[in-house]
């Protein structure tokens, strides 16, 4: 299997311009741990985690640097750390050397990338844009729908994939991110929904697709959501 057999298309994303309360808030809101800065062209230039935003410091309190943060650190990095402790804005807290994958990359290596790096995400580009995302919880959900064997099939229900997916982001409604993964005509649907009513119209929205066999609904509801 590959990245694009299990990625998230729907990718959630922010602008480098936006407020870092409302990076927050966009993390809280699509119930989600990390979220692509991308630019006007889709084009991929940071990404923010709730690590970056618990490391950011009220404006005014950031402690005291030890000694050898001054002696060693260039002045280069003291102002990055300046910016990332201070700054309001996406692009101030963001880390910018992003790891990134392309669609055909192995889910192996992408495990090894998220064990290697100690990362919990990593982007999936196509021609320097913004494709999709593939996070621990889709390895997880690959795994869960099929076994270790999952991994190494050379074919799978990739159109059938990318159809019901098709009619899912056709739906009227946004914010729910819902993964779908195929195996032998049979669909998994994973994410987060807000009502069950939501939850039974990805469900619907699967079976209605032509070509699938079954559908198996993991989808979780999470309330209280604003």
């Amino acid at each position: 299997m590959k990245a694009r057999d299990v990625m998230t298309s729907n990718v959630v994303t922010v602008s480098p311009e936006l407020d870092v309360k409302a990076v927050a808030n966009t993390l809280v809101t699509n119930t989600i741990s990390g979220v692509p800065v991308v630019d006007a062209n889709k084009k991929i230039v940071g990404i923010i985690s709730e690590g970056d935003l618990m490391r950011r410091v009220v404006l005014g309190t950031e402690p005291k640097r030890s000694w050898w943060f001054e002696l060693f650190s260039s002045p280069d990095q003291q102002w990055a750390q300046f910016a990332r402790s201070h700054g309001r804005k996406a692009k101030d807290i963001m880390t910018r050397r992003v790891i990134t994958v392309d669609p055909d990359t192995s889910l192996q290596e992408i495990a090894n990338l998220l064990e290697g790096h100690g990362i919990k995400r990593v982007p999936v580009v196509k021609d320097d844009k913004l494709v999709g995302i593939v996070t621990r919880a889709n390895l997880v959900q690959a795994l869960a729908s099929r076994g270790i064997a999952f991994f190494d099939r050379k074919e799978i229900d990739e159109d059938l994939r990318n159809a019901v997916l098709s009619k899912i982001h056709q739906l009227p409604w946004t914010g729910s991110v819902v993964d779908v993964i195929v195996d032998r005509d049979v669909v998994s649907l994973w994410g987060v929904v807000r009502t069950e009513e939501e939850k039974n119209a990805f469900r619907v929205v699967a079976e209605a697709t032509p070509g699938v066999r079954a559908v198996k609904d993991h989808l979780r509801i999470v309330s209280g959501q604003t």
